[in-house]
This record gives structure tokens, C-alpha cells and sequence, in this order.
């Protein structure tokens, strides 16, 4: 009987713990790792551009080949204004290399569009003078933005690949402060591609812009020292 008595007793205890390790829920997963948004400011370092890019602009970037061969197309045969000649690599799409990743720092910068959205009525190209731009690293990653002109586009640079990093950014005009960030003015969003085009040489590469012409180019080389 005391051997019967104490294996009921084992029998017990056991379904006790088996029922409570039954209803104890498991410990809840970690949380995920934090992602800065675009109006963010120090919670991470952005990484997934094609998270946040609109359908809209999804289209200009895997449209930009057709970009690149209508914008030369036109700048071949329609008058323009400035002199492409010495631009070189500038203006050919596979110029890009490794090592894309631009120093942070200030830079001299100039635009170059190709292509008339007013079709054969329009210039074909126009090459403009140089101004300042900036290559800033912050919080949610590296930044380019155009300090000075009319049009003056700004933006996060997103890595992609050994060749090219891809930019969301937004235009400002005039007089205007600096640009808002990406989103918040869909007339004003750009998508665009930063590539090296040679030795402290990159340019990025603007497909479908919103006015104007067809592609825009922006070079950037290092500013002299002061």
C-alpha cells in the first residue's frame, strides 16, 4: 500500500509540472532591429530603398536604359546649349565602377540635361556651370545635396551594389529652403543613381526627371582644399 501510495504521488506531481509548463506561455521573440524612416533621425541607418520608393518612381528607375537612349537620341540630333565634347564619361551609361561609395565632404557639381520633354521643339542638351554640392554623412546614412543653383535636389544615398548606390531625394526651386524630405512632395521626389565615372570622379543620374528634359545628369568632383 506505502508503495502504491508514493507512486501515486509522483503520478501527481508530474501532471502538475506538465500542466503548468502547459499553460506558461513561451518568452516573446526580440523585438526586430531598429529602421530609420526618411523624416527619421537617429534610429538607424537606412538600407531598403525599395521599401520606401513610390510606384511612381519605381517606374522612372526601371525605365532609366530607356531614359538613357532617348535623352542621347535627341541630344545628337536637336541644337542645345553648352559643348558636350569634353564631358567623356559623363555621358555614356556603362561608365560606372566599383567603389562607389563617394567621401563625405564638399564637392563641385554641375548639371547636365539631355533630351527635351517638348520633343524635337525643345534643346537637346544643356550644359551648365558649376556650383556647390555636399556629401554629409548623418544619422540614417550618407546625403548628397546642392547647395547652390536654382534647382537644388537633395537626398539619402542608399547602397545597392559594388557600382552604384541609388538616391531618394526632392527638388527645391528658386529661392526656396532646402528640400523637404523624400515623400512629402510627390511633384517635387526624384529617384537617382550615384555612380563613379573615374579617378574622384561620380555622377548621378536622374531618369525622367519631373521638368525639362528626359535625363539629368549632376557630376561631382572633390572641391579644392581652402
Amino acid at each position: 500500500m506505502l508503495r502504491l501510495f508514493r507512486l501515486s504521488v509522483i503520478v501527481s506531481v508530474a501532471a502538475a509540472v506538465l500542466a503548468a509548463c502547459a499553460s506558461t506561455p513561451p518568452p516573446p521573440p526580440p523585438p526586430p532591429p531598429p529602421i530609420a524612416t526618411p523624416g527619421g533621425s537617429t534610429e538607424g541607418v537606412l538600407r531598403d530603398w525599395r521599401s520606401i520608393i513610390t510606384r511612381f518612381d519605381r517606374d522612372r528607375y526601371n525605365r532609366r536604359d530607356a531614359a538613357w537612349t532617348l535623352a542621347l537620341q535627341q541630344a545628337r540630333r536637336q541644337p542645345g546649349s553648352g559643348d558636350l565634347r569634353p564631358l567623356g564619361d559623363l555621358i555614356v551609361p556603362g561608365a560606372q565602377r566599383p567603389l562607389v561609395t563617394p567621401p563625405p565632404g564638399d564637392y563641385r557639381c554641375r548639371t547636365v540635361k539631355l533630351g527635351s520633354q517638348g520633343g524635337e521643339e525643345g534643346l537637346g542638351y544643356v550644359v551648365y556651370g558649376w556650383f556647390a554640392c555636399r556629401i554629409e554623412q548623418t544619422p540614417n546614412g550618407l546625403k548628397f545635396t546642392k547647395l547652390t543653383g536654382s534647382q537644388r535636389p537633395s537626398g539619402l544615398l542608399f547602397p545597392e551594389n559594388e557600382r552604384q548606390m541609388v538616391m531618394l531625394g526632392s527638388m527645391a526651386l528658386a529661392s526656396e529652403p532646402a528640400a523637404n524630405s523624400y515623400g512629402q512632395r510627390p511633384d517635387r521626389d526624384l529617384v537617382a543613381v550615384l555612380e563613379r565615372i573615374g579617378e574622384r570622379r561620380w555622377r548621378l543620374v536622374i531618369p525622367w526627371p519631373q521638368n525639362e528634359s528626359n535625363l539629368d545628369l549632376i557630376e561631382l568632383v572633390p572641391a579644392a582644399p581652402r
